[in-house]
């Protein structure tokens, strides 16, 4: 079984990237970006799925909690702030990539 650090590092996949919220509900997701940040890895996902209180066009930053002692998760990121950073990361990513 592949981790998610293997879904999300495949640049070859292309499918909906599936994950469970709180309540065992699977979601979808689409993968917008995987931004290094700040010694951690983030990624930016954009729900396939309904998810209440999220826009049709909104994308969520999530960063990979990793443990000795467990495969590597998705952890949404509620630092509001740190989010806007990772979103800033991904901008200037693509501003490079147009130069």
């Amino acid at each position: 079984m592949l981790s998610i650090l293997d879904v999300l590092m495949d640049e070859d996949d292309r499918d909906p990237i599936r994950l469970a919220d709180s309540e065992g509900r699977e979601l979808l997701f689409e993968q917008v970006a995987v931004i290094p940040y700040e010694e951690k890895i983030y990624c930016i996902l954009k729900p396939i799925t309904r998810i209440e209180g999220v826009a049709e066009d909104e994308a969520i930053v999530f960063y990979v909690e990793e443990s000795p002692d467990a495969p590597p998760v998705l952890m949404v990121e509620h630092d509001e702030l740190k989010a806007i950073e990772v979103f800033e990361a991904y901008y200037d990513l693509l501003e490079e990539e147009d130069d």
